[in-house]
């Protein structure tokens, strides 16, 4: 297993616990996990497969399918035995933004060949299934939250894409893309670190 596959598996796996989660702070029944898990861990990359004009990735392999509904039932039986859940979505979202947005980066430089289309792929990838997740458990939405979300999917996928257009190999530029938007996004989490916002201001006069 290459180490995007590996990530892959991880990103979805990661995602999928945090649908479960939010479905066990809801205390929805074993479909609502399930469906909340699988909406999660697939979604960002079934919107990136369908907007490159690609096969859906787990129509192709629908072990990913499987390794959410698996996900689901382990977070059921054993949610109960974990403290703060949200804080535990919060972190799992974390890495699995940090794998998907190096998956997306890779998946869309290999169709299109431009780095600029997979560093937007990278962004949707990483951070669409958990904006899916929080409007259907009805969350706090994580990008709507203060915290740096989206920038931390931005500057993984443009470490990966940087590494790859340097000519490293597929394990470092991987690693690279997954240790920034990891870090990035940690440290948002752990010192609330943030992007100044936008100040509203009087508007002009109208005779100006």
């Amino acid at each position: 297993m290459d180490a995007i596959t590996a990530l892959d598996y991880a990103g979805v796996s990661l995602f999928a616990a945090t649908g479960a989660l939010a479905a066990s702070r809801k205390e929805l029944d074993i479909i609502g996990f399930l469906f909340l898990a699988a909406v999660t861990g697939i979604g960002g990359g079934t919107v990136r497969d369908l907007v490159l004009g690609v096969p859906v990735f787990w129509i192709v392999q629908p072990f990913y399918i499987l390794a959410c509904a698996f996900t689901a039932v382990v977070i059921y039986f054993t949610a109960h035995l974990l403290e703060s859940r949200y804080r535990w979505l919060l972190w799992f979202d974390a890495i699995g933004l940090a794998a998907y947005c190096v998956i997306g980066a890779d998946k869309g430089l290999s169709v299109t060949g431009s780095t600029t289309v997979a560093v937007v792929m990278g962004m949707l990838t990483g951070t669409l299934g958990g904006i899916l997740r929080d409007v259907l458990a009805n969350e706090p939405s994580v990008l709507l939250r203060r915290e740096v979300y989206v920038t931390a999917a931005l500057l993984g996928a443009l470490a990966f894409v940087a590494a790859d257009a340097a000519g490293l190999n597929q394990v470092i530029s991987a690693g690279l893309g997954f240790a920034v938007a990891s870090v990035t996004r940690g440290s948002a989490l752990a010192y609330g670190w943030t992007l100044p916002t936008y100040r509203s201001r009087p508007g002009r006069d109208v005779d100006q």
